[in-house]
């Protein structure tokens, strides 16, 4: 069985999109393309590069992902430290760490480039807020003079995971002739998490299915649902408040889409009220949110009907041609 995969952003709670990949892998699926948004991204890349269910589940076991919040030791002075970094690098912290550890787990399976991956077979979202645009990656990048193909996945994950005042935003230069007559500090663009423009692409695949005489190949969204995103944070001062922020605007997106639309194709993973940047996330707990995927992933696949998909796409669809005729 032949599916697009796309994932859903949510920082640590992504670890029970793994799950849910494993219970695609028992029901038989293999991915042809894959896509995702931030924590997202990082499972779509670690697909795209050959990694399975199990494999990532052992990756994510030994990584104490508290080991990505590093910062120069003169940003950890009480309040003044963290402030200063905010104000002088627009982060809490660099995001280098995490580059590092997705270039080297990457490369353990001889990926370092989109070059190194079948055409088309990642796709990852980030978000310009220099241009106040959706930037899908690879492909965006020859509008920057960038070759698509040399680029790093890591560095596109990276970017796509770079949760605004959780880590610094990732720099871009304009190519010679976009940066002419503008000031230095305006020929860059700032990139940050693909979550504040699109935290879940499903849309992502579907012109693609519409080519006439290609089957179909249905496109699953693994989608990760919970408690703790209608809860109301405890605010207790400026940090705090900057993290209900980030909450709320990493969880919104896309919801009323995936609600009307989209059911028929979207694994709903229960995240156990364990939060988008609860990084200090125990052993205990990921083994929970990695068994969440999976359970939810099984009743999705059990009942999962080729047939049944098709009709729901093509009903869909017209709907929403409809309704852009309407608004033209």
């Amino acid at each position: 069985m032949l599916i697009n995969g796309v994932f859903e952003g949510g920082g640590v709670k992504g670890i029970s999109l793994a799950g849910a990949v494993k219970a695609a892998e028992h029901a038989g699926g293999k991915f042809h393309r894959v896509a995702g948004t931030s924590s997202g991204s990082i499972v779509a890349s670690l697909i795209a590069a050959g990694y399975t269910a199990e494999e990532m589940k052992d990756l994510i076991l030994s990584t104490s992902f508290v080991r990505f919040l590093k910062r120069a030791p003169i940003f950890n002075t009480a309040i003044i430290g963290p402030a200063l970094r905010v104000l002088l690098k627009k982060g809490l912290y660099s995001g280098e760490a995490l580059e590092a550890w997705i270039k080297e787990v990457l490369a353990n399976k001889g990926i370092r480039t989109f070059r190194d991956l079948e055409k088309g077979k990642l796709t990852i979202i980030a978000s310009d807020i220099t241009s106040g645009k959706i930037l899908v990656l690879p492909d965006d990048l020859e509008k920057i003079e960038i070759n698509p193909e040399s680029f790093e996945v890591a560095r596109a994950v990276r970017m796509s995971c770079s949760i605004p005042y959780y880590f610094d935003p990732v720099l871009l230069r304009l190519p010679p002739k976009q940066a002419k007559g503008k000031p230095f500090a305006e020929q860059f663009l700032h990139i940050v998490d693909g979550g504040l423009l699109s935290n879940f692409p499903l849309w992502l695949f579907d012109q693609d299915e519409l080519r006439e005489g290609e089957k179909l190949v249905p496109t699953v969204g693994f989608q990760m649902v919970g408690k703790n995103s209608n809860q109301p944070h405890k605010i207790y001062g400026p940090f705090s408040m900057l993290q209900a922020i980030v909450e709320t605007m990493l969880s919104a997106h896309d919801e009323r889409y995936i609600e009307q639309s989209n059911r028929y194709r979207t694994i709903k993973i229960p995240t156990l009220g364990i939060g988008t940047t609860q990084f200090e996330i125990s052993q205990e707990e990921s083994l929970a949110l990695y068994e969440s995927g999976y359970q939810a992933g099984e009743r999705f696949f059990r009942q999962w009907n080729n047939q049944y998909y098709e009709e729901q796409y093509h009903k869909f669809e017209r709907l929403r041609e409809q309704e852009q005729g309407r608004r033209a």
